[in-house]
């Protein structure tokens, strides 16, 4: 396994970001709505983007062990 290149990894990472913003938004509006349809859609939603999240995050747990230690300058 290869090295993630900085650029990937700050790709990962900005997905992670988007995947936590998409988790609260779907949590915020299931709060929200009366309609029970709606709030089991945003319910199922927060649940996607919670495994896209840790799906994610393992990705980069993975590359930890061939990371380079020193930053490239």
């Amino acid at each position: 396994m290869n090295a993630l290149t900085a650029k990937e990894v700050e790709y990962i990472v900005d997905s992670m970001s988007n995947e936590d913003l998409l988790m609260k938004q779907c949590t915020a509006t299931a709060m929200q709505t009366m309609d029970p349809n709606l709030k089991s859609v945003c319910e199922q939603m927060v649940t996607s983007h919670q495994n896209h999240y840790n799906t994610l995050l393992q990705c980069l747990e993975q590359h930890v062990s061939v990371a380079p230690m020193q930053t490239q300058q």
